[in-house]
């Protein structure tokens, strides 16, 4: 791999990690057209997710680091004998409904991994997944958000926003639009929905790297492949800062519908060479 390679590929991975473009379509389409292996950049593909998971924690750093804390004070409570006392401490709250939104994510990813796994090898998939991403887009745009925030949250509401970041894991299919319009349609204000989305992605992008990390020191690092990596990660880092600052003030104003038409043309793009040039990567 180049270092040019590396260098979109990480931008790529940090832009559409966070913007509702879908990062796994977007890789798998570069994977595809610069003829890269995937088992052979094993490693590059995990440090790839320890980079925008740094600008998550960049971009939020006072709100992990009062997670952190409360969570220390949560279990004071509970061995003292004082409970979770939820509706009284709005920031431990958010912890468990992050929780519980990472449970049913964790479910789908491990009972539906191998079907997941072989979309990666279908352009038609990734294309369908782009289509269906930006019709979760277009609804986006015109759901009405309430005023919603933490303090009235519930758990089907975690549920829900969680079992929408876990069909996401679909190639094509965007993880911030899904989990996005999860809490929009649950009624949380767009402000909240979108800090939820993007604090719930911090399980989900260490899970990634956690579940992937053996494989990738069971195949190696190939030689010269260091370079790239750390040149790769630390684009991914500085490009997903910039999109999550980017994505509060796209939601925030209502323009979601332009990635609607984007991924739209791009998911047709997709599925006409799926269809009539290419049938499986590396096949």
């Amino acid at each position: 791999m180049s270092y040019f390679e590396a260098i979109i590929l990480g931008l790529v991975q940090g832009l559409a990690e966070f913007l509702p473009i879908s990062s796994s379509g977007h890789l798998a389409l570069l994977q595809y057209f610069f003829q890269i292996n995937g088992e052979n950049v094993l490693m590059f593909a995990v440090m790839m997710h320890v980079g925008t998971l740094i600008s998550v924690f960049i971009c939020y750093w006072k709100d992990i680091w009062e997670l952190i804390v409360e969570l220390c004070l949560t279990i004071k409570d509970i061995v003292t004998g004082k409970g979770l006392r939820l509706n009284e401490r709005p920031v431990r709250k958010l912890g468990v409904m992050i929780i519980v939104a990472t449970i049913p994510t964790g479910v789908i990813g491990i009972l539906f991994n191998d079907i997941f796994e072989s979309f990666y090898l279908s352009l038609v998939a990734i294309g369908t997944g782009f289509i269906i991403t930006g019709v979760l887009m277009f609804l986006a745009e015109r759901i009405s958000s309430a005023n919603r925030g933490i303090e009235q949250m519930n758990f089907r509401n975690a549920i829900f926003i969680g079992i929408l970041q876990g069909i996401a894991i679909c190639p094509g299919i965007s993880r911030s639009g899904s989990t996005l319009v999860g809490g929009l349609t649950t009624g949380l204000k767009r402000e909240f929905a979108v800090k939820f989305a993007f604090l719930i992605s911090i399980p989900s992008i260490l899970g990634s790297v956690v579940l992937e990390l053996p494989d990738a020191i069971k195949a190696g690092l190939e030689p010269g492949l260091l370079g790239p990596i750390v040149v790769g990660m630390a684009v991914a880092a500085v490009s997903g800062f910039i999109a999550i600052k980017g994505m509060i003030k796209i939601v925030s104003d209502k323009k979601l519908s332009y990635f609607s038409y984007y991924v739209w043309i791009l998911g047709a793009l997709t599925l006409v060479f799926g269809l009539f040039f290419a049938k499986h990567f590396f096949a």
